[in-house]
């Protein structure tokens, strides 16, 4: 890696994004480990529905944190609840959110899908600075790619940014950035990659989850994968590989959004080692 794309690199990892479950447990877990700087990404349970996610957000943002709650628009009942949900996050002062359509089999209500919500939110007018919307390096389990790539598409108008679903696929992520600038998308890109997570862990979500390729290759090679269980996962390959596209103008890569399953801690020790070894020097606490 020469020295201007380390420094680059560095400069991407001085200002991630970490994505968490919102468990009452992260909140102390961000609070002690986590730099005041770094903002906190806080999902949503199609199972549990929206209101952790906003009790999780607001518990932060009550401690100074930047905080970008996901809104999932097949858990918002109607407008009024979105209106409602719109007001608890200007309440407290937060100005980012990420829009998805979620994963709940049955909408609570009439929106099914993250352009539903956008729309919505547009009409009803809102106090948020950024608005996310999510892309999908590898196949989508319910939706084929050129429709995801469509659908960010017909987004843009609606969103400043793109946060991409986990992938262990360089060259698949590197692919799939170009796909969306030669349709002509140009809102920043957010990288997700995972954090510093258990490899049990990370074996048993992704099967969960669906992650196209990647979660075949986790199926497929078990065996050598037991060995290796007890070990951490560590994403420095993938920064590594993912150099070309993250420094390249053209990408308009705004950097790395980090999935840490909640291991917040061995993140963020991942995350200081390597600046220190990249020479962009250890982020403030």
């Amino acid at each position: 890696m020469r020295a201007i794309e380390q420094q680059a690199v560095a400069a991407a990892l001085r200002r991630p994004r970490y994505e968490v479950f919102p468990l009452d447990s992260v909140v102390d877990r961000v609070m002690e480990h986590l730099p005041a700087d770094v903002t906190v990404t806080v999902t949503a349970s199609p199972t549990k529905g929206i209101e952790p996610t906003l009790t999780v957000a607001e518990r932060l943002a009550a401690q100074g944190r930047q905080v970008v709650p996901h809104l999932a628009a097949r858990l918002i009942a109607d407008e009024v609840h979105l209106k409602d949900v719109l007001q608890r996050l200007a309440d407290h002062g937060m100005t980012d959110a990420l829009v998805i359509a979620g994963d709940a089999k049955q909408p609570a209500g009439s929106f099914t899908g993250a352009l539903d919500l956008l729309t919505a939110m547009a009409g009803l007018g809102h106090q948020l600075a950024q608005v996310g919307i999510a892309g999908y390096p590898e196949r989508h389990p319910l939706i084929d790619d050129d429709v995801t790539i469509q659908a960010m598409w017909d987004k843009r108008h609606y969103a400043t940014y793109i946060v991409s679903q986990i992938c262990f696929d360089p060259e698949t992520i590197a692919w799939w950035v170009g796909a969306v600038r030669e349709r002509g998308t140009t809102l920043p890109i957010w990288i997700g990659l995972p954090g510093s997570v258990e490899y049990a862990k990370l074996l048993r979500i992704s099967m969960k989850i669906g992650l196209g390729e990647s979660a075949r290759f986790l199926s497929h090679n078990r065996g050598w994968i037991s060995r290796v269980l007890t070990r951490q996962f560590k994403p420095d390959r993938l920064v590594r590989e993912l150099t070309p596209t993250a420094t390249d103008p053209a990408a308009r890569v705004a950097g790395f959004h980090l999935y840490t399953f909640n291991e917040v801690a061995r993140t963020e020790q991942w995350r200081q080692e390597t600046l220190a070894r990249l020479g962009g020097g250890v982020a403030s606490a």
